[in-house]
């Protein structure tokens, strides 16, 4: 049984995300450390590009979730770290994780913050999933 995505009536449909998460009964958590924008050389990448990080962050979180037994549909929620004061920087972040998403728009936060652990990186992404025992 998925993940149960909640749309709330009373709230503007206008996001893109749902606004809840149902685990099913008899599921296993799954919580992610925040992926970095760091390749298989522990470097970096996409240094001052925040999509090209945002790039990288979503496939080291597809790594992550793979390892544990899981994948992006499985995912209950995320949250989204950009470092940056400027809404259109969150706004190129977002995109990007978005899009990895798809048609399975779990809920999420998505931060501007002032500096993330490495030199050079821009974006971070958390997530927990869920899957069947």
């Amino acid at each position: 049984m998925p993940v149960e995505l909640v749309r709330a009536p009373a709230l503007t449909g206008a996001v893109p995300y749902a606004y809840a998460a149902v685990v099913p009964p008899g599921s296993r958590l799954i919580q992610t450390a925040g992926a970095c924008p760091i390749d298989v050389n522990d470097e970096v990448v996409a240094l001052g590009d925040i999509a090209g990080q945002a790039a990288q962050v979503m496939d080291n979180l597809e790594v992550a979730l793979h390892a544990a037994g899981a994948g992006l549909t499985d995912v209950m929620r995320t949250t989204v770290y950009v470092a940056s004061t400027e809404q259109a920087d969150l706004v190129k972040a977002w995109d990007v994780v978005r899009a990895r998403f798809g048609d399975h728009d779990a809920p999420s936060t998505l931060l501007g913050v002032t500096v993330l652990g490495y030199a050079g990186q821009l974006v971070e992404v958390d997530a927990v999933a869920v899957v069947p025992e």
